[in-house]
Formats: structure tokens, sequence, C-alpha cells
């Protein structure tokens, strides 16, 4: 769970737009729930646009319209029918809890072809799943990428997702290096190996 602090708000043609004080970890189509704005503003609603400027209605075919020589960051727009509120200073706080499930610990037995020795690994494995899944999404979101919590993009990014969450169930009991019983041990893990960066396309432009 995430939680955002409000700053402004504005509410135009049955829009409601809230510009958060720092940028949001949030995707078209999420759930929201916002609180201590005021009677309008304030419930659970979903996302419509996270608009880069000032929103100023809609159209007769109900399209969304801005003002691209207004620039405003970090805006979030949901349906909301009410009077038109102009855009004033605000308070309160946008929260949203996004879990991608992207992986399972089948996933995870499968690539690394093993059994559980008991409930705690398969616990552990089960942890290292989920705990793939919203790391790889959080990256591709920091990237600019707009994915599903639910369903991978593709079988590239899922095999990224699998292998980075095999490392992690690899490098139990350790912080910086796989678990080895070889007297010689193995390189420190620094970072996200570049496979997986490819797999998961990240740290590269979003477009050529």
């Amino acid at each position: 769970m995430a939680a955002y602090s409000v700053v402004q708000k504005y509410l135009v043609d049955d829009f409601a737009v809230l510009v958060l004080l720092t940028p949001a970890e949030i995707e078209v189509g999420a759930s929201v729930v916002v609180t201590n704005v005021d009677a309008t503003f304030n419930g659970t609603y979903t996302v419509r646009a996270l608009p880069q400027y000032l929103f100023i209605g809609t159209d007769e075919q109900g399209d969304l319209l801005f003002d691209p020589l207004v620039p405003i960051a970090n805006q979030v727009l949901y349906a909301k029918t009410a009077d038109d509120v102009e855009r004033v200073a605000a308070s309160g706080t946008l929260t949203i809890t996004q879990t991608a499930t992207w992986i399972t610990a089948q996933d995870l037995y499968d690539y690394l072809g093993i059994g559980v020795a008991n409930q705690s690994d398969a616990d552990y494995l089960t942890i290292c799943a989920a705990a793939s899944s919203q790391f790889c999404w959080r990256r591709r979101v920091e990237s600019g990428y707009v994915d599903s919590l639910t369903t991978v993009p593709s079988q590239d990014v899922k095999l990224g997702t699998i292998m980075y969450g095999s490392a992690m169930y690899r490098a139990r009991g350790s912080i910086e290096t796989f678990a080895s019983f070889q007297d010689m041990g193995v390189s420190p893990v620094t970072g996200l190996n570049g496979i997986i960066r490819q797999l998961l396309g990240i740290d590269r432009p979003q477009v050529a």
C-alpha cells in the first residue's frame, strides 16, 4: 500500500482531479481511495487518466480536453458527478494498493527444478514469487511502461521475473551472494543481471 499527499483539487464536467505532492506509481484503471480531502472528493474511485496538463473539460464526444500551455505534474483524474470546483489548494491523502501477481511459486519450482524439504521452503518460494512480481512490475513502471498487475505483458518479461525470483530464492540466508558450498564461493550479486534487465525491457528507452 502506498499513500500520497494531496496538494490541489479541482473538478470540471464531472471529472475530479487531484494534484499530488510527489510522483505516484499509479496506472490507469487502478483503484484508489481518497480520504480527508472533502465530502465531494472523498471515496473509492477508478483512475481514468494521469494528465500532464491542466484539465479543462470534455468536448461534445465526451473526450477529455487539456490546456497544453499549463503543465501540472502528478495529477490523478477520476469520474465524479458533482458541481464544478475551481483549482484550489487542498490537503488529504490518496491511497493505492497495487499487488502484482505475474508469477507463482510453481513457476519458480519449475525453473529451479527442485523439491521443497518442508513448509518453510514452500512459504519462502511463495514470498520470492510475490516479491519478484512486485519488484519487476515496479521497475517497468519506473521505465515508462504501463502494465497490468495481474497479467504479465509478455513471455520475455515473465522469464525475467522468474529468473529474478529464482535468484532471490538461491540467495536465501545470504546478504550479497548466492548460497554456495564451494570453497571458492561465487561472485557477489551487485545488481540485476544483464539478461534479466534485457528480458524486462528496463534501463533502456521504452521506444526506439
